[in-house]
């Protein structure tokens, strides 16, 4: 497993080590220990989530407010454009994101840590994506930040407009959304 830093040093890029020959490939997806070693966190994983979606759906931006998810996200099947944007007041990222294609191909994984807002958009015609939390999903405590949000800048890969949830589409600017101290 390789850790590769991103210009917000606590999200990271994650490259598993991949055995493969002409039957197929192996990789270990997570070890707890070794995590631990790369990254300086020891984290507790509580749940796994795994979502498909299609061609142009952008999901995001999504944290809690309260207990807040550390995630760690990958692509099983297709390609996704994966964002997090940092969204603590104390950090000198505040607003500033981090942007990392994600596929099945590449098998690279983000680290994203609690304070983040996270979201993807999908690149390729169809894509599974699977990540695992720090927290359990508390929907009364769930908020959005506008995926479109000028203050932020993100270039998202897309021609046209994204499918959007409803909740998505009723999102804040970074400066009307709640943060992290």
């Amino acid at each position: 497993m390789k850790v590769i830093p991103t210009a917000i040093p606590d999200v990271l890029i994650i490259e598993p080590k991949v055995f493969g020959d002409e039957r197929g490939f192996f990789f270990e997806s997570f070890n707890r220990r070794r995590f631990a070693e790369l990254t300086g966190r020891d984290v507790d994983f509580v749940q796994d989530n795994h979502s498909r979606s299609d061609k142009n759906v952008l999901r995001g931006l999504h944290y809690q407010i309260q207990q807040p998810q550390g995630k760690l996200v990958r692509v099983v099947q297709g390609a996704v454009f994966d964002v997090a944007v940092d969204i603590r007041r104390s950090s000198p990222f505040f607003g500033q994101y981090v942007a990392v294609e994600l596929s099945a191909e590449n098998k690279r994984m983000l680290w994203i840590p609690e304070g983040f807002a996270h979201g993807f958009m999908v690149i390729s015609d169809t894509a599974e994506f699977l990540y695992k939390t720090t927290d359990y999903w508390a929907p009364e405590f769930e908020r959005g930040i506008a995926w479109n949000d000028p203050a932020i800048g993100i270039r998202w890969p897309i021609q046209g407009e994204p499918a959007l949830s409803a909740k998505d589409q009723q999102a804040q600017p970074l400066a009307k959304a709640e943060h992290f101290a």
